[in-house]
Parts: structure tokens; sequence; C-alpha cells
């Protein structure tokens, strides 16, 4: 593993476990195992780390959920394996994290939420269009609107005016905003695929 890599997990880690204002360039240096003037040889200061680590982060998770919509049998399984993806990975996230990104990071947060809006919400509108043709999801919607509401609904989870209180429930609240948005979209065809699917779904997230 190269340097940049292990300050990027490291920071992803850190952040992820504690938000993003108690976390020193320190604390960075000593999880990735380097010295703090290594640190700095790669990042000026903890602004830039919170950039590229976080953009870092998104792109990871989008190439881990674009491989699951590639693999996947049908547009509703691949929404299905997206939805375990997710709930891994809510279980090592603080909820207090978007916000303090969003409040004391705010060029941080801006290039994570552009990336969304962008590729995730492309990806998002790939699969609305593959489940129209399957027959598995309404022909009457506007795709672009959906894929977009798909995208700020995840960023509303961890906002603290969500009913989100710690990282035990938050897999809970993701869970049933998710299957409120998936009941929004699925024909009656859909909906019967979804539930042969969501026993294997429950199995899955049971075990993590």
């Amino acid at each position: 593993m190269d340097i940049l890599t292990k300050i990027l997990g490291a920071s992803v880690e850190l952040f992820g476990q504690y938000g993003f204002k108690t976390i020193t360039m320190d604390d960075i240096a000593r999880r990735a195992g380097i010295s703090k003037k290594t640190l700095y040889q790669h990042f000026a200061n903890k602004d830039e780390i919170v950039k590229e680590s976080v953009l870092w982060h998104k792109n990871h998770m989008f190439g881990q959920c674009q491989q699951q919509m590639d693999d996947a049998e049908n547009a509703v399984d691949a929404m299905v394996k997206i939805m375990n993806i997710i709930d891994h990975s809510l279980t090592r996230i603080n909820p207090i994290a978007l916000f303090e990104l969003q409040r004391y990071y705010p060029d941080g947060y801006a290039t994570f939420r552009e990336g969304l809006l962008k590729q995730d919400a492309e990806a998002v509108k790939e699969n609305l269009l593959r489940g129209i043709a399957e027959g598995y999801y309404r022909e009457d919607m506007n795709v672009d609107i959906i894929a977009k509401f798909h995208i700020e609904k995840s960023l509303l989870l961890l906002q603290p005016n969500m009913m989100v209180a710690d990282r035990g429930n938050i897999r809970e609240v993701n869970q049933e905003i998710m299957e409120l948005f998936l009941f929004g979209i699925m024909t009656p065809k859909g909906e019967k695929l979804y539930r042969k699917y969501k026993e294997k779904y429950i199995k899955q997230v049971s075990k993590i």
C-alpha cells in the first residue's frame, strides 16, 4: 500500500469514527503509521486531507456500487445489493460526521455533494431506466428528478434534524427510507421480485 493510500484510508476511518472537528494531523499520522513530517509532504493542512479523503471515499463506494449494478441480474437486484453495501458502510459512520463536514469544511462538503449529484445520480438514473425497460419500475416518472431525489434523501439521512440518534438506528432509518423509495417507483411486478430478494438481503445484513 502506498503512503497516499495509507493517509487517505486512515483519515476516512478516523473521520467516520469521530467526526471531522476533533481529529488532528497527529491523529492521522499516527493511524497511518507515518511521521508527521511525511504527512506534511503530501498535504499542507487538514483542510486538504478532508477534501481529498472524502472524495477518495466517495469514489471507492461508487466503485463498489457500480460493480454490483454491473453484475446484478436486474435493476431491483442491483438496488437490493447496493442497500446491503450502504448498510454495511453506515455501521462505521458517526452520525455527526456529515454535519461537521458541512459546517466546518464547506469546500470538502461541496466537492462531495457535487460528485454525488453528478456521478452517483447518473448511475441511479441508469438503474431507473433499466428497471423501466425490464418492467420492474413505473414508466410514468421523471428519472432525472427521481435520481437526484434519491441522492438528496441519502444526504438528509445524516443531518441532525433526522431521527438518527446513534450508529445503531441509522441503518434502520436508512432501510425504512430506502424501502419507501423503492415501493414508490416499483410496479407490481417489481414489488413481487423485491419481496423475493428481501429475505436474502435481510440475512446478509444480519451477518454484518
